[in-house]
């Protein structure tokens, strides 16, 4: 059995602490191999891998908890939950690491990808760049196998030769980028609408064609500015919310 250990993390000084960290290893546990470890580091293991005090690392391992993905037990440790699967709403604090567990921990099957022309509605993102490489996913639910959503995300063509498709079944399209090609992410900007469920959307998410959907499009930029990467993902109205929070400081 594969040990587990938690992904890395930069802190964002201008964010609390222990929601980052607790995002960051949300991530970690839904997005961890089928044979890895259910047995967490220690509290004291765990603050000094991401750089942050017991008391912050307690913190993040309480939010956990509270949400079920991990039990905590006197003198045998902390264990990952083995049904442990998100729960239905969102919660975004401006962090990387946040969006990366926002699409974590579903089954996700790739459905195709290819280079295409840039989309009419996709063109203010790329102005210069006569085609990108579409991936297209459908996520379901880990138990029950009902679509939850799907993605559709554009790509740069420079950098999906350094993507595996058999990566984004197991990671979002997010981690990929910068955990494994290496695109140094500056900024995220998500928006989040009510639409109607067309055919293709009605069809992969099995719901009744002109359902109400959440229609979600995230654009990713690097450290120079550029969009790297638009997801545009298609949510069942009636399994997800979403709540942003904004802090004074």
């Amino acid at each position: 059995m594969t040990a587990f250990a938690p992904d890395s993390l930069v802190l964002n000084r201008k964010l609390p602490l222990w929601y980052q960290v607790s995002q960051s290893l949300r991530a970690s546990i839904l997005g961890r191999t089928p044979d890895a470890s259910l047995r967490l580091p220690t509290e004291e293991r765990l603050a000094a891998h991401y750089g942050v005090s017991v008391l912050t690392m307690r913190q993040a391992l309480k939010e956990l908890e509270e949400e079920g993905l991990i039990s905590r037990h006197r003198r045998r440790g902390t264990f990952i939950e083995p049904g442990a699967r998100r729960s239905t709403p969102r919660r975004l604090l401006g962090s990387i690491d946040a969006i990366v567990a926002q699409q974590s921990g579903e089954r996700t099957t790739v459905l195709g990808h290819g280079a295409e022309p840039v989309p009419g509605e996709l063109a203010e993102y790329f102005p210069d760049v006569p085609e990108v490489v579409a991936y297209r996913r459908l996520r379901s639910d880990g138990e029950s196998g009902e679509p939850t959503n799907w993605a559709e995300n554009a790509v740069l063509p420079e950098l999906a030769t350094a993507i595996d498709p058999a990566d984004l079944e197991r990671w979002p399209m997010t981690k990929v980028l910068r955990d494994v090609v290496g695109v140094r992410i500056s900024r995220i900007t998500d928006t989040v609408e009510a639409r109607l469920a067309d055919p293709e959307t009605a069809g992969l998410l099995q719901v009744p064609l002109l359902s109400p959907i959440l229609h979600y499009t995230g654009v990713t930029y690097d450290e120079d500015g550029r969009v790297v990467d638009v997801a545009r993902i298609r949510y069942r109205g009636d399994r997800f919310s979403f709540t942003v929070t904004v802090e004074a400081h």
